[in-house]
């Protein structure tokens, strides 16, 4: 059903949504979705660099141990 809607539809739907909640209300929710797009990417981001934080830990943690054992 949604595969036969094409350009001209999705036009008639922008300006149905348009007049039914006007510019003012779309542009602030438009803004409120770019904010959320941009801490989601954050929390992405910060997630990946927590995770490469630990397994270089690990890495630190697990070398000089090790090198002690083969010293010894």
């Amino acid at each position: 059903m949604l595969n036969n809607i094409g350009l001209p539809g999705l036009l008639l739907i922008a300006v149905v949504v348009l007049v039914l909640f006007g510019r003012g209300k779309i542009s602030s929710l438009m803004g409120e979705v770019g904010k959320g797009i941009t801490a989601f990417k954050k929390g992405v981001k910060e997630s990946n660099e927590e995770i490469e934080d630990s397994s270089t830990e690990v890495a630190r943690d697990v070398t000089p141990e090790t090198e002690e054992k083969d010293k010894a």
